[in-house]
């Protein structure tokens, strides 16, 4: 162990009244960070003695004083040293800053940072521009241009699957704003929208010949999604290839990779840009693009050199 805390890494000699303010610090902070718990300011392992009873506090404080919700941004793990079990908090910068303590709001009394070794109550200003940076891209907080939605292809979908939406499928898929309006992601998944994917086929390898420009959208996107999944079921030829242990059919494109390309281009498509999925046929490819832009934390330099996510990079370092 590191005898010393450093930016990164946080020593608790047991759990403490301000442990929710340690972890929104390092939610806030753009590296995260890891708290110990049954170690000292020394760096020294004191251990705990209801190492269960600690953990399951630890996980229902984190989940339930804390927000925006902390689902997915930090694991709890025991570990044993020096003959002392400790248990060790991974915390990951998180996607919604400003994060923060539930009773107080999203305040200077509530909202925390990691400067250097230990926690900062953050200002105003720093607020603000938190969640300034943020709250274009988060399509739960950005009202639907209509109001008015109804949400039947969805309904249809859930029960396809042998599933039902209940009277708080509203709540339970985040489609309210935290005012109570309908959000964008609402707008995405009622019957009627403006969102158009596209979906252009060329004769050859370029642009020079169009054959087709077809448009799918202007409803839910889930019913938009299956429609350009089943055209380019017929797009994507099947080869039959004699062998000499007989007939085999091959797909042009597997079409379960290109199933999933399509689905993460739908899914993770900023629409906040205003833009939608381009998919394009060429004779030999197919290119799907889908709008964005870089992580909040990741300058255009880091991207070019190829650090894709470099809060998760050192997090692993650390661990």
């Amino acid at each position: 162990m590191s005898n010393s805390e450093t930016n990164r890494i946080e020593y608790k000699q047991q759990l403490t009244n301000d442990f929710e303010q340690e972890v929104i610090a390092f939610l806030n902070y753009k590296e995260g960070g890891i708290i110990y718990v049954g170690i000292n300011k020394n760096g020294q392992a004191i251990g705990i003695e209801n190492i269960d009873l600690t953990q399951l506090q630890i996980k229902d404080r984190i989940k339930n004083n804390i927000r925006p919700s902390t689902l997915g941004l930090f694991d709890v793990t025991v570990k044993t040293i020096d003959d002392k079990e400790i248990i060790k908090v991974i915390i990951s910068s998180g996607t919604e800053k400003p994060y923060y303590l539930r009773k107080k709001g999203r305040t200077i009394e509530g909202c925390y940072i990691r400067v250097g070794s230990s926690k900062e109550q953050m200002t105003e200003r720093m607020i603000d521009d938190m969640y300034a940076k943020r709250i274009k891209h988060n399509l739960k907080e950005i009202d639907s241009p209509r109001q008015e939605l109804t949400f039947n292809q969805l309904k249809i979908y859930y029960e396809e699957h042998g599933l039902k939406l209940n009277e708080n499928f509203l709540q339970n898929l985040d489609l309210l704003t935290s005012e109570g309006v309908y959000n964008y992601n609402a707008f995405l998944l009622a019957d009627e929208n403006t969102i158009s994917i596209k979906l252009v086929k060329y004769l050859g390898t370029d642009k020079l010949e169009l054959l087709e420009n077809l448009e799918y959208g202007n409803r839910c996107l889930i019913t938009a999604a299956q429609k350009i999944l089943d055209r380019l079921d017929v797009e994507n030829t099947t080869y039959a290839k004699i062998e000499y242990f007989g007939r085999k059919e091959e797909e042009k494109i597997d079409s379960r990779a290109l199933k999933e390309a399509v689905i993460n281009a739908i899914v993770h498509n900023d629409y906040s840009y205003g833009n939608s999925p381009i998919i394009e046929l060429y004779s030999d490819r197919i290119e799907i693009t889908s709008a964005g832009g870089l992580p909040q934390e990741l300058s255009q330099e880091e991207f070019l050199e190829g650090v894709t996510a470099p809060r998760n990079k050192e997090l692993i370092k650390s661990i």
